[in-house]
């Protein structure tokens, strides 16, 4: 991971909200979950939260599936363990 990504990452997950939704994801396992759920399970409108899967689609932590009419997001692990991995090797 280079610095520049690593830092798109850190600015994605510096919102609470993205950070909430974040850890939703990592424990919800590879699976993921459907936008109607994360929806239910934070308490967040559904415009808000399309806004932040977005910003996290956007810095490649959260990928998106379409399943018929349903929505799955996942977080990428590979990108999130490179970040990991980034921090105490850069700093």
């Amino acid at each position: 991971m280079n610095e520049e990504t690593a830092a798109k990452c850190l600015a994605e997950l510096g919102s609470p909200t993205r950070l909430a939704v974040f850890r939703l994801l990592v424990r919800a396992g590879p699976e993921g979950l459907v936008v109607g759920d994360i929806q239910k399970r934070l308490k967040i409108p559904a415009s808000t939260l399309s806004h932040h899967l977005a910003r996290l689609t956007w810095a490649g932590l959260v990928e998106q599936r379409r399943q018929g009419r349903k929505l799955h997001c996942s977080n990428r692990h590979d990108v999130m363990d490179a970040l990991l991995a980034f921090l105490p090797a850069e700093c």
